[in-house]
């Protein structure tokens, strides 16, 4: 059954990281573009296409729709995407580095949503981020499989900004990287082409950690050339410390 912000569960094996800073530091997986500045991309399969993948309506059958993303957690189970993207949890599946039709980590089921209530009231952009935990699959956590981004919230305007996504048209993520700009205090634009439907709540890494999701301003973007995300403010790190059981 799925529940709303509910008090979490305390993980049953592993050990729980012991303060925030070890959740957003930056010791993950090289998220910089292969291909130059402002080009789109397949990005080709390594530990940091594995930590995103596709949302599906169900199962591998029923289409993809969005993207999310593994980010370290306690219970090792946490995923990122946007609010946008979780209006049907119960029947909403995540396959961390899908491809070509495959889900080579497994399909996971979602077992509880954290969104502002902000954006379950009034669907305010500023607050089209979301948090997910993942049921086990056979017993095992999603972090233990492909492992997960740190969150690093409070990056400069201009930052530089690696994004990864399944357009619902392709089998395989696109990666692009590009310079940063704050459409508003709240909003950040980056212009990548291609990112088109179903990249909504694809990550926006930072050297490695995840900055924000595929969002906000227009959805995400009404073009493909241009995308947005909801600046993480405080809201939005309250929502992944309590997905994330961190103090």
């Amino acid at each position: 059954m799925i529940q709303t912000n509910p008090p979490r569960r305390a993980a049953r094996i592993l050990l729980a990281l012991t303060a925030m800073a070890a959740l957003v530091s930056v010791d993950a997986p090289d998220a910089r573009a292969t291909a130059p500045l402002g080009v789109t991309a397949e990005a080709l399969p390594d530990a940091t296409a594995d930590r995103v993948g596709a949302l599906f309506a169900g199962g591998l059958d029923g289409g993809h729709f969005c993207t999310a993303a593994v980010v370290r957690s306690a219970g090792r189970d946490v995923i990122a995407t946007a609010a946008h993207c979780l209006d049907h949890p119960a029947t909403t599946v995540f396959a961390p580095g899908y491809r070509d039709g495959k889900a080579p980590y497994g399909v996971w089921r979602l077992a509880e949503v954290s969104v502002s209530p902000d954006w379950t009231d009034g669907e305010d952009p500023d607050d089209d981020v979301a948090f997910a935990t993942l049921a086990p699959l056979d017993g095992v956590r999603v972090e233990d499989v492909v492992g997960g981004f740190p969150v690093a919230a409070g990056q400069p305007d201009d930052v530089t900004v690696t994004v990864l996504g399944y357009p619902s048209e392709r089998d395989a993520p696109l990666r692009c990287a590009n310079s940063t700009s704050l459409l508003s205090d709240t909003q950040r634009r980056i212009e990548c082409p291609d990112l088109s439907g179903g990249t909504s709540g694809s990550p926006w890494l930072v050297d490695g950690a995840l900055a924000g999701v595929l969002g906000g301003y227009e959805g995400g973007g009404t073009v493909a050339e241009v995308s947005y995300s909801a600046v993480l403010g405080e809201e939005a790190r309250e929502l992944y410390r309590t997905a994330a059981d961190a103090p």
